[in-house]
């Protein structure tokens, strides 16, 4: 796939969840989360070569520019829209799947900096597909969050979270199981 269509279809994935995207040209140069998620590939693209340095700054960059800070380690998966971005988050080892929905403030990190690691290589999140993490949601350390899950505003999840289950509070409680067509 090449770099253009996977912008195009993060232009998309905005245009179908954004009320207030009124154009693709408008999306792409007016969208933070747009505009990181292109730098992040870039950084990633440069870490995965073990241009670590490379790669970090460039990461650097975006946080500036865009207020957004995306490890260049962190693996996101496509068409991932991050709406109002600013604050967010996404730690090194952090794995995002496809068509997830990020407002601003979301943090993807670890629990404690000198504490074992429970999952070996592993210090942050995996987000399945199709999860919605509303804002300021803090989901910390080497857990899983299952396809089609959603994650509350404000809410600090610490432990798995079921597949297609709603998760709200401090520290979050899976409240009910949504269902899908």
């Amino acid at each position: 796939m090449t770099p253009t269509s996977r912008i195009g279809e993060d232009i998309a994935a905005m245009r179908l969840r954004d009320p207030a995207a009124r154009s693709n040209l408008e999306v792409f140069l007016t969208s933070p989360g747009i505009h990181a998620l292109c730098w992040h590939r870039v950084a990633h693209w440069l870490w995965r070569w073990e241009w670590f340095l490379a790669g970090r700054l460039v990461s650097h960059f975006s946080r500036f520019v865009t207020g957004i800070e995306i490890h260049p380690g962190a693996r996101l998966g496509r068409r991932i829209v991050i709406d109002h971005g600013m604050g967010l988050v996404i730690g090194e080892t952090a794995i995002v799947g496809d068509d997830c929905l990020l407002y601003h403030g979301v943090t993807l990190g670890g629990k404690n900096a000198t504490a074992r690691e429970e999952v070996p290589g592993r210090r942050h999140p995996t987000v399945g597909n199709r999860v919605s993490i509303g804002a300021g949601a803090a989901i910390l350390g080497a857990i899983t969050v299952g396809d089609d899950a959603v994650i509350g505003a404000s809410s600090v999840v610490l432990k798995d979270v079921p597949a297609g289950s709603l998760a709200v509070g401090i520290p979050a409680k899976v409240k009910k199981r949504i269902r899908h067509p």
